[in-house]
C-alpha cells in the first residue's frame, strides 16, 4: 500500500511514495526555472511546475509498479498565485511568487485596513500574501475579462490539472494565506474580496485538508483513478508531518526561508504583534486547528546567495564545515533581508546588510555570520511567540535542508535554552501531505499516526541539548539587533522617502 505526496516547492517539485509504515519507498525531483523580470519581482511559469509534478509522479509510479496506490496528497509553496483559464487550465500570466515585492507600496497605502485584515485573516499587510498579487494581475496582467479567468495557489492549479479540470479547490491552510479568507468564519470574506477587486467565483471552493477532493485522470498524463485526499500548505504539512498534534508543540522548517509554527488549538488566538495566525489543517468534518506562525523570508536562499552570487562556497554542503573553521564571526553580522524582513519586524523596505567588516574577515567568518543569522532570526520569533501564546516552548522540532547542519542546530539550542530535535526524516513536508491523504482514505488511523513506530520513529531523533552551563561562542544578540535596525526602511530611504522604522 502506497501513498503519493507531491511537494511543490519554490525551486522544484519532489514526489515521494510513502509506505504504510511511513517509510519512503521512492522519490523523484525536478527543478524548475526562476524568473526575475525586475528587481524585487519573482515569477514562475506554472507550466514548468505542472511538468515537474507530472514527470515526478510518473517516475515514482514506475518505481513502485505493482503496488496499490491508495491516495495522493499535495503540499505546496504558499501565497504564490496563478491566474488561469478554468476551461483549459492554461495559465494567463506567470505565477507571482510569495517572495515577490512588487505590491509593497499598495500594502503601505492600505494601512487603514490593517485592523480588519488582522482580525479576520490573522495576517499583516505585506506583499508576501496573495491578495495584492491578484489585484496586480487584474489591473496589470492583461487578463481576459471573462467568466473563465480564475485564481488559485499552486495546490489549486495542480489539483485542477490532475483531475482534468473537474476540481477547482483549495484547503483552509492555503486559503488562510491569501488575505481574502476569514479564518474564524471560515469563508472568503466579501468585503476583502471587494477591496481587491476579486469576484467570489474567481476563487476555489475550500475543502478539508484531509478529505477526498478529486481523482486523477489519464488525460492529465498520470495514472488514473488515484484519490486526491490531502492538501496543505508546505509549512502546515511539515507541522503535521512532525506530529505536532498537541496545542503548544512547535516546529521550525529551515528551507528557502524559515517558518516556525506552533499548534494553537481549535480556537483562533487573537492577533499577536510580529506574528501571524493561520489555519494549520482541518481533518474531515472536525473543527479546524490553528497555528501561530513566524515567517522568516531568507534562510536557504542566503546559502544559495553565498554559493551562486558570491562564490564563497561551491556547494551548499560546504557552508557548515567552512563556518566551523573559525570560533565565531569576528564581529561580522549578516542581515539577509533580500525580500524585506518578516517576523517579528514585517518591514518590506528592509534590505540585506553586512556589517562589522575588517581586513581580517575571511570567507569562513561570512559563512559563520550567515549561520548566526539563521539562529538569531529564529530566536527573535520564538521570543515573540512565547510572549503571545503564554506557552513556554518546551522543545523545537526541526526539518528542512539546513537542519542537516549540526553546528547550526547546536547554536540554536544554546540560543533558545531548549532542546532542538531533528527527526530521522527531515523532509517532513511531504510526509505530512501523505499522512493527511492516507488518513482520509483509511490507510492510517489517528492512532497509527501518533505511534512511535510510524514514519519519524522518535527513537532515531537527534537531540541537541542547550549548553546552559557553558555556552560557547554564541552569536551576539545585541550586535544582531543593531544590524537589523540599520537594515530597516533601506529601500524607502534609497528613494528619498525615508521614514522612521515601523
Amino acid at each position: 500500500m502506497i501513498v503519493l505526496a507531491i511537494d511543490a516547492g519554490t525551486t522544484g517539485v519532489r514526489t515521494r511514495a510513502i509506505a504504510a509504515d511511513g517509510s519512503t519507498r521512492a522519490t523523484s525531483y525536478r527543478e524548475f526555472p526562476q524568473h526575475f523580470p525586475r528587481p524585487g519581482w519573482v515569477e514562475h511559469d506554472v507550466v514548468d511546475i505542472w511538468s515537474a509534478a507530472r514527470d515526478t509522479v510518473n517516475d515514482v509510479c514506475a518505481r513502485v509498479q505493482g503496488e496499490t496506490i491508495a491516495a495522493l496528497g499535495i503540499t505546496n509553496q504558499r501565497e504564490t498565485v496563478v491566474a488561469f483559464d478554468r476551461r483549459t487550465g492554461a495559465p494567463l500570466h506567470r505565477a507571482i511568487v510569495w517572495q515577490d515585492r512588487r505590491t509593497a507600496s499598495r500594502c503601505a497605502d492600505l494601512v487603514s485596513w490593517l485592523p480588519t485584515v488582522r482580525s479576520r485573516t490573522g495576517l499583516v499587510l505585506d506583499p508576501y500574501f496573495s491578495a495584492t498579487k491578484i489585484e496586480w494581475l487584474l489591473e496589470h496582467g492583461g487578463l481576459p475579462d471573462d467568466e473563465h479567468t480564475v485564481f488559485g495557489t499552486i495546490d489549486t492549479y495542480l489539483v485542477h490539472r490532475l483531475t482534468g479540470g473537474a476540481a477547482y479547490v483549495t484547503d483552509p491552510s492555503n486559503a488562510s494565506r491569501t488575505m481574502l479568507y476569514d479564518i474564524v468564519a471560515q469563508r472568503w470574506d466579501p468585503e476583502l474580496c471587494a477591496l481587491f477587486g476579486v469576484q467570489s467565483w474567481q476563487l476555489p471552493e475550500v475543502v478539508a485538508s484531509s478529505a477526498r477532493c478529486g481523482v486523477t485522470v489519464a488525460s492529465a498524463g498520470v495514472p488514473a483513478g488515484i484519490p486526491i485526499a490531502g492538501i496543505a500548505g508546505d509549512q502546515q504539512a511539515a507541522l503535521f508531518g512532525q506530529r505536532c498534534f498537541e496545542r503548544g508543540t512547535a516546529k521550525n522548517t529551515y528551507g528557502t526561508g524559515s517558518f516556525l509554527l506552533l499548534n494553537a488549538g481549535t480556537v483562533a488566538p487573537p492577533p499577536a504583534d510580529g506574528l501571524l495566525t493561520t489555519v494549520a489543517w482541518q481533518l474531515g468534518a472536525d473543527p479546524v486547528t490553528y497555528a501561530l506562525e513566524g515567517a522568516i523570508f531568507s534562510t536557504g536562499s542566503t546559502v544559495q546567495w553565498l554559493r551562486d552570487q558570491l562564490a564563497i562556497i561551491a556547494t551548499s554542503d560546504e557552508l557548515a564545515p567552512l563556518a566551523a573553521t573559525v570560533p565565531d564571526s569576528a564581529g561580522v553580522v549578516v542581515v539577509p533581508a533580500f525580500s524585506g524582513l518578516g517576523s517579528p519586524w514585517w518591514d518590506p523596505d528592509a534590505r540585506g546588510t553586512i556589517l562589522g567588516l575588517s581586513a581580517g574577515v575571511s570567507r569562513a567568518h561570512l559563512a559563520r555570520a550567515v549561520i548566526d543569522a539563521m539562529v538569531l532570526q529564529t530566536r527573535d520569533v520564538v521570543s515573540a511567540m512565547n510572549a503571545a501564546s503564554g506557552i513556554p516552548l518546551r522543545e523545537l522540532r526541526v526539518d528542512g535542508g539546513a537542519a542537516a547542519m549540526d553546528l547550526m542546530l547546536q547554536l540554536q539550542a544554546d540560543a533558545l535554552g531548549v532542546d532542538v530535535v531533528r527527526p530521522r526524516i527531515i523532509e517532513s513536508t511531504a510526509l505530512g501531505a501523505a499522512m493527511l491523504a492516507g488518513l482520509a482514505e483509511g490507510v492510517w488511523s489517528s492512532d497509527d499516526l501518533t505511534t512511535a513506530r510510524f514514519g519519524n520513529d522518535h527513537a532515531d531523533d537527534v537531540r541537541f541539548r542547550p549548553r546552559l552551563d557553558n555556552p560557547q561562542n554564541l552569536p551576539d544578540a545585541t550586535l544582531w539587533r543593531r544590524a537589523v535596525e540599520r537594515s530597516r526602511q533601506w529601500a524607502r530611504a534609497a528613494t528619498g522617502n525615508e521614514a522612521e522604522p515601523r
